[in-house]
């Protein structure tokens, strides 16, 4: 009971975070939605992009948590200190390079995911200006990851209501020309999403500098950079960061082929990802948990606790992907209703929908095993290995003959890009059971 009650402490602030993250992004491609297909296929283009860093984002700071929460289980601070130092440096060249890619070459950019011009003329609109989000972003991202390994909860629950109230206020002002406001469209959006996480950030800083008492992290501690620790964060951080890349890659990947069978089909993926992404929340929230979970209980040295952990932690997964499964199919048609789009592409999204409503049982339990037990627990390299075997010899191979040789409907080429999450759950169901993942990256004292 004492596990549950703490994975419920832990997940419930996170499930409700990424359920209004995600709120900020159905709002903004609702409202885009009333703009046409177009505009929706823009959005989703230049979101692509958006999504690499924000893939490239979550390898680091997945590294980073990794090494800060066994440290948390010894409660070794100055460590865990060191370690996000050295991460916000990462994330701040890699934020600040892509956004100079972006601003200098964005057709360019945009013309890798699509040979639509108009979807890339309306996204060309929306990426020139939210591309100026991503320093913001990088520095937000660490901070809030930095708090939730050390069990800080509620700062970041805060800010990302923050970001829905600003977000959806803008765009209704901005995107429409509502109450006295210029009708900016498309840039209207973009302008939201960096008012907001212009904000996001600030309250993070505020927090952190004046309100933390757990860490307390201080500019200056932010300039060195401990060799030791940098070592360990490429030695283990690297096949992590590794691993969400390909998955990045991957999803860019399977981007640029849809992007290449139509708008239609590009605003259909966009809003069953929305909505995957909506449903799912309650996923990543346990898996966040968990995470904390085992990485700290394996810092602290009880590798008996971890197991009865991480088998107790297991059925919980199960039970989420069912209600999730089921979420996905009753409110499937009640959320596309709320987008403007011609019967063919409804269609289209119905389809897409059902399939991801019946591999959505199979995700939510070995994303969260593989991520918030195997590698949490110190296996950095499994989940690199089967990622990089499912998605580039089974997944994009499949789908590019059945899209572009084979010439299969959308709903088939779609089945294919999301095949890997049907049988996924086999290998997670060994390896975790198996036990030889369980691994103490932490050093003595520096």
């Amino acid at each position: 009971m004492k596990l549950l009650k703490t994975l419920l402490l832990l997940a419930i602030p996170l499930v409700l975070q990424n359920l209004i993250a995600v709120s900020v992004g159905v709002a903004d491609n609702i409202m885009v939605g009333s703009m046409g297909e177009y505009a929706v296929a823009g959005v989703a283009l230049a979101n692509q992009v958006t999504n690499i860093l924000h893939i490239l984002l979550f390898g680091i700071s997945s590294s980073m948590a990794l090494l800060v929460s066994q440290y948390w289980g010894k409660r070794d601070i100055k460590s865990i200190k060191d370690i996000i130092s050295i991460c916000m440096k990462l994330c701040l060249i890699l934020g600040g390079a892509i956004n100079l890619v972006v601003f200098i070459s964005p057709y360019w950019v945009l013309r890798i995911f699509s040979d639509n011009e108009e979807a890339i003329a309306e996204g060309i609109k929306y990426l020139r200006i939210v591309s100026f989000s991503y320093l913001f972003f990088c520095v937000a991202n660490v901070l809030m990851s930095a708090m939730r390994c050390v069990e800080q909860m509620r700062v970041a629950l805060a800010v990302v209501i923050s970001t829905l109230i600003v977000s959806v206020s803008l765009n209704y002002l901005l995107i429409f020309g509502n109450l006295g406001f210029p009708a900016l469209g498309i840039r209207g959006a973009a302008i939201a999403t960096l008012t907001a996480r212009i904000i996001e950030t600030c309250i993070m800083i505020v927090y952190v500098r004046f309100l933390d008492r757990r860490l307390r992290l201080r500019f200056k501690e932010m300039l060195k950079t401990n060799r030791v620790f940098l070592g360990d964060f490429f030695r283990y951080g690297l096949p992590v960061l590794a691993g969400d890349v390909l998955w990045g890659l991957n999803g860019s990947v399977q981007a640029a082929i849809v992007g290449r069978l139509g708008a239609d089909m590009m605003a259909a993926q966009s809003v069953t990802l929305i909505m995957f992404q909506f449903i799912t929340v309650v996923v990543w929230g346990f898996s966040g948990a968990s995470a904390i979970i085992i990485g700290k209980t394996v810092g602290s040295g009880d590798y008996d606790l971890v197991k009865r952990y991480a088998r107790t932690i297991q059925i919980v997964f199960l039970c989420v992907g069912v209600a999730t499964s089921l979420s996905f199919l009753g409110l499937r048609d009640v959320f596309i209703s709320l987008y403007n789009f011609l019967p063919e592409t409804q269609v289209m999204v119905r389809q897409f929908m059902t399939i991801l409503a019946f591999a959505t049982l199979g995700t939510a339990y070995h994303a969260p095993c593989f991520i918030g037990i195997i590698r949490a627990g110190g296996d950095v390299k499994f989940v690199l290995k089967v990622d990089f075997i499912c998605a580039w010899i089974i997944v994009i191979p499949a789908s590019l003959l059945a899209a572009f040789v084979f010439n299969q409907p959308p709903a088939v080429v779609f089945f294919f890009l999301k095949c890997d999450q049907f049988f996924k759950w086999i290998i997670a169901i060994v390896k975790t059971n198996r036990f030889k993942w369980i691994k103490n990256l932490t050093r003595e004292v520096l």
